[in-house]
């Protein structure tokens, strides 16, 4: 049980909210750490997706994070291009990552053929091997932080990829909604962490490494139980040296239910 446990996760309050709610409910203590920022391309991302749907004709499109969907259409209605987007994107087979992207292209009046049953890169490999689809080519709109994983390897099942990086990301810059965090960390009072994205673990570091040493670091780190996401987030945290554990579901709620199976009893 999480009763009166500090959790943490790498995310803003607002991308956060179902972890909040979910920690809680089980009569523990939330803290939410925005760790990441998106720096958008601009407005010329819309252009450059409509361009690519055009020269490149893909069959499938793929989508690897709601934020992406929402950047990409968000954009488009900035500068009255929504439905021109809309067409574009009906006109391929759609795949969504993960259940919180086909819930955001829906949103966005889009339908969604098809969703892996792993949520990540190798649940889309799957997939698409599943489906035959040498010699199709997909389109692939995504952070430009992205590791080139996916795209290598839908090229050896036979795809053609066409990645088009519509987002970098940055550590986040007002660290001051950290505070709280800092001083429960110092006083060794977190009991875990939940890493969202490779991303935020190099972000996580940036900003603690501001205010502490990495020898105290690592050691206050290494009392905490620390899940990641998914592998990808996993490999960065080994990188640093943390042991962590892998949700078995590559969602929110795959990693809450995978550091509460943590303090359970067994």
């Amino acid at each position: 049980m999480l009763k009166g446990k500090t959790i943490a996760i790498t995310r803003s309050k607002d991308d956060s909210s179902e972890f909040i709610d979910l920690v809680t409910k089980d009569n523990a203590r939330p803290i939410s750490l925005p760790t990441i920022e998106l720096v958008s391309k601009g407005e010329k991302i819309v252009d450059e997706f409509l361009d690519s749907v055009k020269q490149y004709n893909p069959d499938y499109s793929v989508f690897m994070s709601s934020k992406a969907v929402t950047l990409l259409f968000d954009t488009a209605k900035k500068v009255s291009k929504f439905e021109k987007l809309q067409l574009a994107v009906a006109n391929t087979i759609v795949m969504a990552v993960g259940p919180k992207t086909k819930i955001a292209l829906e949103n966005e009046g889009i339908k969604v053929a098809y969703m892996p049953n792993t949520y990540s890169s190798v649940g889309v490999g799957e997939l698409f091997t599943k489906l035959h689809a040498v010699g199709k080519k997909v389109i692939v709109p995504r952070s430009g932080a992205s590791t080139p994983f996916l795209k290598e390897l839908l090229e050896k099942i036979g795809i053609n990829v066409n990645e088009i990086h519509l987002y970098d990301v940055c550590a986040f810059r007002d660290t001051s909604q950290w505070n709280e965090f800092r001083e429960l960390f110092s006083q060794n009072k977190v009991d875990g962490i939940v890493f969202t994205s490779a991303s935020s673990v190099r972000a996580f570091f940036e900003i603690m490494s501001k205010d502490y040493d990495s020898d105290l670091l690592l050691s206050n780190l290494e009392k905490l139980s620390v899940v990641a996401i998914g592998p990808f987030t996993s490999d960065e945290l080994k990188k640093f040296h943390i042991h962590n554990i892998i949700a078995q579901v590559h969602t929110v709620p795959g990693a809450f239910d995978t550091i509460k199976s943590l303090f359970s009893p067994a």
